[in-house]
């Protein structure tokens, strides 16, 4: 859920400067203002960075030095320039830069000490231009009063020159909005260009609000009148809006992306009757079954416990701070997971506490399960997802499959393009890493999409025209439209693992017992991407495109089977909900399956050589073994048995290439992103002792009585 608003704003503003220039009305920088490349060089050490420095207000100048990928940030807030002397804190890491900008303002030259050395940066000017959206908006901050008599910090940015009555867009966060300007500036500026009342708020107890912040804030009761919860603070902040902001047209809109797409989905369980537009974006669904905290019942560890870390040692965002940069060795040493409030958290931070009580699926995850408040709106809702969102790709489906009732089915759209976490709010989206997609997808998705969604429900502009469901087919790169999912055409078919390696739509043959094995050590567990492993937030870049990592890194581990294909003869194209059907035993007690369904480049391309033998993954997840047969009733494996695991993989629609290879990977680890499974059956893994862990001999079965496979939803005759 950690894509935090500042980031994906300050994200959009780098792409708006370096890739679009000409979109938006523009001035050559006069001072320091723009996007800088950067380098910095400590002993042999190099490392990319952006320095974007934002236009000054008020004199003063504000900005963030980010990872080339995105998915690492530290807000600079104020950047002095006296004369040609630059200077800046990085607060979070406690370090002054100090440079001189060069006479012709195309460079700056400098360093900033650290503990053990000083580090230098040379920087040089990317972009001239800035983008000055926020500049026809005035700002001006509120403190509004909901029910309970607390009062939420809101800021309000109203166009300074308005012709007619405009609707409320509402976007609402947990992370602050210290870079609420650059919103106009980036994501919102085809919105922008419309006009409208943007409307930013700091929810309950986060940031400058007052109250209490509760992780997920589960739906009130409403036969109690005192109660309250995020639809409420949405319903009370529209009234208040309406009430107090002259010039409105009675209509607004919400939208947002992670939590804030949560938020969303709240304000549509008890929407105000002025809410006429909401787009969730990102939002998780359910925390037990496939979003940030597990997955089918397994512990996202890294991201639960820094996330945790975060956001509840105070109302602002706090990131953990770690003593070594590679957190796989970190979390390994570590220890079972008793050991995090034992030597850590000090029982203090009650989203890990409420891990630990809550090791099954029940009532507490039941209660904060968004899809069992939802299928009877009619608030018309835009779902976002991202192909490889590394958080909360379950969601938007989720959510989008419980509004497919007669109620709501008319108003609930689906859009989902081959985007990170966010992806769609910054950027071109033409191209994740060395992965490429053929056009700029982010960028189509807000200008023809999201404004267009907008215009129509809140200002009544223009036919809606938009289709239901619009998915991008990664592999042929392009939009396809579809009128319900999966599509009329597809049929499943079953790939099923072979002797040697092989895999094939053709069954099993052999009637004698044949299986692969391998040994899964927790004291040696699998990387999720390749090492070293940098914390999720605060650290370098990594954790936001991790999902499209070449997986040729685990190639060589004994404790990873693989099957593939020989080279496809046609095309192959999925569209709907890939499945996992594996046989497996284990010796031990308890197990971890992961399996991935990975697409395998030709080992020569012509067009484009680096990425010849590219292994790219299009689906993959885990399924905790005691989950088998109930989430709620987890119960022990008989060693050595054959049973079968069916693992959702999720929806998909991707085409492989004739000349490609299909692979399966599986596997019984995938560390840190999941916990450690003892492979031995306790209670509560979180309670688990040292001497619980056991390694375990994996046996994946593949005959005419165990045909493994992995279904896939087929469009047409298939290869």
């Amino acid at each position: 859920m950690q894509q935090t608003n500042r980031l994906n704003g300050l994200m959009v503003i780098l792409a708006v400067l370096l890739l679009f220039p000409r979109l938006f009305g523009e001035e050559p920088a006069k001072t320091i203002e723009g996007v800088w490349q950067g380098t910095a060089v400590s002993g042999q050490t190099r490392q990319k960075v952006l320095l974007f420095v934002a236009p000054p207000r008020n004199g003063v100048y504000s900005g963030a030095m980010i990872s080339p990928e995105g998915d690492s940030s530290v807000n600079l807030d104020p950047i002095h320039l006296n004369g040609n002397q630059v200077d800046f804190e990085l607060k979070e890491w406690g370090l002054k830069f100090e440079g001189t900008l060069s006479p012709d303002g195309a460079g700056i030259k400098g360093q900033y000490m650290q503990p053990k050395s000083p580090v230098s940066f040379i920087f040089t000017r990317e972009s001239q231009r800035v983008s000055k959206f926020a500049e026809q908006y005035e700002e001006k901050e509120y403190d509004v009063p909901v029910r309970d008599g607390v009062h939420l910090h809101t800021i309000v940015f109203s166009p300074k020159v308005r012709t007619e009555a405009l609707p409320f867009l509402v976007d609402r966060s947990p992370y602050g909005w210290d870079g609420a300007a650059y919103n106009l500036n980036g994501s919102m500026s085809d919105l922008a260009q419309d006009g409208y009342f943007f409307v930013f708020q700091d929810i309950r107890g986060r940031y400058k609000s007052e109250g209490q912040f509760v992780m997920l804030r589960p739906v009130r009761d409403r036969k109690d009148s005192k109660s309250i919860d995020e639809a409420t603070d949405t319903y009370d902040t529209i009234d208040w809006l309406l009430k107090n902001i002259p010039g409105n047209n009675g209509r607004a809109g919400i939208l947002g992306q992670s939590y804030s797409g949560w938020l969303t989905e709240m304000a549509l369980v008890e929407p105000h009757p002025a809410l006429k537009a909401a787009s969730e974006q990102a939002s998780p669904a359910d925390m037990f079954l496939g979003d940030d905290f597990h997955h089918n019942g397994a512990f996202r560890l890294s991201y639960g416990f820094e996330y945790a870390s975060m956001m509840e040692t105070g109302k602002n965002n706090k990131t953990f701070e770690f003593d070594q940069f590679d957190t796989y060795e970190w979390y390994l040493n570590l220890g079972p997971l008793r050991e995090a409030n034992a030597r850590y958290l000090d029982g203090q931070r009650p989203t890990w506490n409420n891990f630990i009580a809550h090791p099954n699926y029940d009532d507490f995850w039941r209660a904060l399960a968004v899809q069992n408040y939802i299928g009877r709106g009619t608030v018309p809702n835009l779902n976002v997802g991202g192909w490889f969102d590394q958080e909360d790709f379950a969601g938007p489906w989720r959510i989008f499959a419980a509004s497919e009732t007669p109620e709501s089915r008319q108003y609930n759209y689906l859009v989902v393009g081959p985007w990170n976490h966010g992806g769609w709010e910054w950027g071109g989206g033409h191209r994740l890493k060395s992965v490429e997609f053929g056009s700029d997808t982010g960028a189509y998705f807000r200008s023809n999409i999201q404004a267009h969604w907008f215009a129509y429900w809140l200002k009544g502009k223009g036919s809606l025209n938009l289709p239901r469901i619009q998915l991008f087919e990664t592999g042929l790169n392009q939009w396809k439209s579809y009128d319900q999912w999966p599509p009329k055409g597809m049929r499943e078919r079953k790939l099923y693992l072979h002797a040697s390696g092989e895999a094939s739509f053709d069954a099993p043959s052999g009637s004698d017992p044949a299986s692969d094995s391998f040994v899964s050590d927790p004291a040696h567990p699998i990387p999720y991407r390749q090492r070293p492993i940098s914390q999720t937030y605060g650290g370098a870049a990594g954790w936001a495109t991790w999902l499209i990592e070449d997986q040729r890194f685990v190639a060589d581990r004994p404790d990873v089977a693989m099957w593939q294909t020989q080279p496809l003869e046609s095309d192959v194209t999925i569209a709907g909900d890939v499945v996992a059907d594996l046989f497996a035993s284990t010796s031990g007690s308890d197990s971890d399956w992961v399996v991935k369904l990975i697409d395998v480049n030709p080992p020569n391309l012509t067009d484009d050589p680096p990425m010849g033998g590219y292994q790219l993954m299009i689906a993959a997840d885990v399924l905790r073994g005691r989950f088998r047969n109930s989430f709620e009733r987890p119960e022990p494996v008989k060693p050595n048995e054959v049973v079968e695991y069916r693992i959702d993989l999720l929806s998909h629609d991707h085409l492989f290439r004739k000349g490609h290879r299909i692979m399966i990977q599986v596997q019984s680890t995938w560390f840190p992103l999941i916990d450690r499974n003892p492979q031995k059956f306790v209670p509560n893994i979180f309670e688990a002792s040292a001497s619980d862990f056991q390694v375990a001999t994996q046996r994946i079965f593949r005959d005419t009585k165990h045909p493994s496979a992995m279904i896939l939803p087929v469009m047409g005759s298939g290869n």
